[in-house]
C-alpha cells in the first residue's frame, strides 16, 4: 500500500506523521510512504536526513493578512492544489493523511477531487479552522484530546491519541530521584526555540541561588537565541548545558526531574508518555489559543502547571521551581497522573482505522 503524509511546518505536526510513517512502513515491506510539505518547514531540513521522500508543493496562510496579502497566499493555494494533483497522479496512493500545516490543505482537496482515501490527525484541543473545514471532506478524523470532539462529526471521529516517534518511546530511560541530590531541569519552547521562556529562566537565576548549586539545566534554545542565553547563564555562574537544538530528546526527557516548556500538543504527547512533571507556558498567539487549552486539558487532570505568558516572570518561575524541588512528592504525583494520561498505540490505531477502511 501506498500513504501520502501531508503537512509540517513545525515539529508539532510533522512528529506525529513521522510516527504513524514508522508504523504504516513496520507493516510491510510493500508499504511505501511519501511526505507532502513546503520547502519553508521544518520538513525540508528534517525528513531528507531521515531517508523518507519528500515533495515540495506551494501553500500558505492566510488568518491575519492584508488584501494584497491574501490574495497572492490564495494563488499559492491554487497552484499547491495543481501541484497536489501531479503528485498524486505520480504516486498513486491508497490513502492521504493530512496532520496539519500549510500543505495540508492543498492535497486533501485534490484527494477528494480523484477520489482518494483520505484523513485527517487534529493534535490540539481546539481544532485550527483548516481542519474544522477539511473534517467535512474526509473520511476519518483521528483526535488526540477529547476536548475537540465536538468540531468533528461524530461518525467518523475516532480518539487515538496523538502519535509519538518511536526514538521517544523505545529511547526513553526514566531517571531513578533520589533525595537531596541534584535537581535537573530540561527547558525548550519547540523546534524553534522560545525567546520569552528563554529570558524567564534567566531572570529566575537570581532567585534560585540558594539552590544552584543542585541545579543542572538543559536549556534548548534555538539557534537564534543561543549565544545570549549561554552569557547569561556563564554571568550568573549557573550550571547549564545549553544548545540550539536537541537531537536526543528521550535522553534529554529521561535526565529530567522537572520540564520547563510550550504547550504544543506533540510535546504534550510526549510529556505524558515519559511521565513527566511539567510547568507549561502556552504560547500566547497560537491560532485560537490551542496551547492554552492544551495545558488546561493536562491541569483539570492535575497532571501539569501552567504559568500564562502574561503572568510570567522570573520571580514566579523560580517560585514555581523551589516548590518542586522542596516538595518531590507533589512532583511525583503529578507524573503518575500525566503518564496515566498518555496513549503509547496512537500510530498503531491511526494507521490500522487507515488500512481497515480501505479494505
Amino acid at each position: 500500500m501506498r500513504l501520502i503524509i501531508a503537512g509540517g511546518g513545525t515539529g508539532g505536526h510533522l512528529f506525529p506523521g513521522i510516527a504513524v510513517a514508522e508504523e504504516f512502513l513496520a507493516r510491510g515491506p510493500e508499504n511505501e510512504v511519501l511526505f507532502v510539505g513546503t520547502s519553508r518547514g521544518i520538513e525540508a531540513r528534517l525528513l531528507p536526513k531521515l531517508g523518507y521522500k519528500l515533495a515540495l508543493i506551494s501553500a500558505s496562510g492566510m488568518k491575519g493578512l492584508g488584501t494584497a496579502r491574501k490574495v497572492l497566499s490564495a494563488g499559492r493555494l491554487l497552484y499547491g492544489y495543481a501541484q497536489s494533483r501531479k503528485i498524486l497522479k505520480e504516486f498513486r496512493p491508497d490513502l492521504v493523511l493530512g496532520v496539519g500545516g500549510y500543505a495540508s490543505a492543498p492535497l486533501l482537496l485534490a484527494a477528494r477531487g480523484m477520489g482518494i482515501r483520505r484523513f485527517i490527525h487534529e493534535q490540539n484541543a481546539a481544532p485550527g479552522i483548516t481542519n474544522k473545514i477539511l473534517g467535512r471532506f474526509v473520511d476519518g478524523i483521528f483526535i488526540s484530546m477529547p476536548e475537540s470532539e465536538s468540531f468533528f462529526p461524530k461518525k467518523i471521529t475516532m480518539m487515538t491519541g496523538n502519535p509519538i516517534r518511536k526514538e521517544i518511546l523505545w529511547g526513553f530511560h526514566e531517571r531513578v530521584r533520589s533525595v537531596g541530590e541534584n535537581f535537573s531541569v530540561l527547558v525548550f519552547g519547540g523546534s524553534a526555540g522560545a525567546q520569552r521562556v528563554n529570558s524567564a529562566l534567566l531572570e529566575a537565576l537570581p532567585h534560585l541561588e540558594s539552590v544552584k548549586h543542585r541545579l543542572r539545566i538543559t536549556h534548548q534554545t534555538g539557534e537564534k537565541d543561543l549565544e545570549r542565553v549561554r552569557q547569561g547563564y556563564r554571568a550568573q555562574g549557573c550550571q547549564a548545558q545549553v544548545t540550539g537544538f536537541i537531537e536526543n530528546m528521550s535522553a534529554a526527557y529521561g535526565a529530567a526531574d522537572l520540564v520547563i516548556c510550550r504547550a504544543g500538543a506533540t510535546t504534550i504527547a510526549e510529556i505524558t508518555a515519559c511521565g513527566k512533571g511539567c510547568i507549561f507556558i502556552p504560547y500566547p498567539h497560537a491560532a485560537d489559543d490551542h496551547q492554552r487549552k492544551n495545558a488546561e486539558s493536562l491541569l483539570k487532570r492535575d497532571a501539569g502547571f501552567m504559568i500564562l505568558e502574561e503572568e510570567l516572570t522570573g520571580e514566579k518561575l523560580a517560585g514555581e521551581i523551589l516548590t518542586l524541588m522542596e516538595h518531590p512528592e507533589r512532583l511525583a504525583e503529578v507524573e503518575r497522573n500525566a503518564r496515566s494520561m498518555a496513549q503509547l498505540d496512537a500510530a498503531q490505531a491511526i494507521v490500522a482505522a487507515m488500512v481497515r477502511k480501505e479494505d
